[in-house]
């Protein structure tokens, strides 16, 4: 009975022990469960609410004007430039000005928000400096029209047009600080260019730009607004228009027509654009009558010397730093020329903005500066310097003094050393050159 009762004593045991196993295995897996399920829920609160970085999706770039946060994809150079060219623009170009009528144009262009560019005749700039400046103060483009739109004198011979747009380049350089590089030819090039004044004028660095559509407002005096309208805005398919319109005197009726014909640009989709140098010009082909001109071709040393060096006048370079005493001025890249060595520069110009005097003295065809109580003549002639020598006697110093378009250039170190201010050092940087004077 004994042996009985031990035996039941072990069974009992025997099943609390497997009994406890079971238990802990349970408690155990349930602990495991729980842990795992712990560390999943902070996971996903610590991770973003849109984490599915792993699935690969296709995604689809639309406009920034449609959805200003939605990122997009450069487009290929060659995608770009289709964009560009199914873009619907149109570029207004206004002729002969400036005059009374251009501020009422620069008013509506700036009511309407639009830009425009501007082929200006040198004479009404020298007159009307102040719209000039105002023209190019809103952000306008500014085109050379020659000087004084005389077709019997541009056409004659190319050296007579050259040297017009030469003398309006001038005038606004002197205005604006910068010199136009757009050209349009008064009356068009059609039946007045020969392949000479396209070719030169390419070589000497220069835009020449007709139009591919005539407001008519010129054809005829007095041309009303309802008909401007009409030529202005013949169709409205061409994916791009150069309008020609003009602001001289005696067009206050183009004025008046100026926003219906933007107002219709605008409706039918088109953008507003500014002539540069970006933009390819228009350019009429060469009449037959003017194909075989051989009317007044300049020799090839007259186009060594004007059109060769012309085209460094727009390449874009470092300013030239001119620290003269107590002194400083910045001559702009297409100011200032290197030749041989030396730097050329616009004698009046540099004398002026350095607090001196100069002008053109017709009569001896010299120019007369004064600087530092120093004075001198430029003899374009004879190429030469004549100044007064520290003894007051008359000397003469060779040099590079040429003439172009109306502009005296000069070596700066001559013209430095003459007024007493030599030359001490010479700096070019990344950045800037430099000449420091006594």
């Amino acid at each position: 009975m004994r042996d009985n009762k031990k035996a039941r004593s072990l069974g009992l045991v025997l099943r609390g022990l497997l009994l406890m196993i079971a238990v802990m295995m349970v408690v155990s897996g349930c602990g495991t469960s729980q842990a795992a399920s712990i560390r999943t829920t902070k996971l996903q609160e610590k991770s973003p609410a849109h984490a599915k970085q792993n699935v690969p999706v296709a995604i689809k770039y639309s406009s920034a004007a449609q959805q200003p946060n939605t990122p997009q994809v450069s487009p290929t150079p060659a995608v770009a430039s289709k964009d560009n060219e199914s873009r619907k623009m149109v570029y207004l170009t206004f002729d002969d000005g400036p005059s009374p009528v251009t501020a009422k144009v620069l008013d509506i262009l700036k009511s309407e928000g639009v830009k425009a560019t501007f082929f200006v005749l040198g004479n009404g700039a020298k007159s009307h400096p102040e719209v000039i400046s105002k023209i190019w103060e809103q952000g306008h483009a500014i085109g050379n029209h020659s000087y004084d739109h005389n077709y019997h004198e541009l056409y004659s011979g190319f050296t007579r047009f050259w040297n017009q747009i030469k003398k309006t380049e001038e005038i606004i350089r002197g205005i604006t600080g910068t010199r136009p590089q757009l050209i349009r030819a008064p009356g068009g090039t059609f039946g007045h260019f020969d392949d000479t004044y396209f070719y030169l004028l390419k070589q000497a660095g220069y835009l020449v730009t007709d139009w591919t559509v005539d407001s008519g407002d010129s054809k005829r005096r007095g041309v009303p607004a309802a008909e401007i309208i009409k030529e202005a805005v013949p169709n409205t398919t061409s994916s791009r228009v150069v309008l020609l319109i003009h602001d001289g005197g005696g067009h206050a009726e183009s004025a008046k027509a100026l926003p219906e014909i933007i107002a219709r640009y605008k409706a039918a989709g088109y953008t507003f654009g500014l002539l540069d140098n970006q933009v390819k010009p228009v350019q009429f082909r060469v009449s037959s009558s003017s194909a075989g001109s051989e009317a007044a071709k300049p020799s090839a040393a007259w186009i060594a010397s004007n059109i060769t060096t012309n085209s460094a006048l727009f390449e874009v370079g470092k300013p030239l730093i001119l620290e003269v005493g107590k002194q400083e001025t910045k001559l702009k890249p297409g100011e200032y020329r290197i030749e041989q060595g030396q730097y050329m520069v616009p004698m009046r110009a540099v004398i002026e903005r350095l607090g001196g005097k100069a002008n053109w003295e017709a009569g001896i065809r010299s120019g007369k500066a004064t600087l530092n109580g120093r004075s001198f003549l430029a003899d374009v002639e004879n190429k030469e310097l004549v100044f007064n020598g520290v003894n007051g006697e008359v000397s003469v110093r060779k040099g590079k003094v040429e003439m172009i378009g109306g502009v005296i250039w000069v070596s700066l170190r001559d013209l430095l050393e003459i007024v007493e201010h030599p030359p001490l050092s010479t700096n070019v940087t990344s950045e800037e050159r430099r000449v420091k004077a006594d």
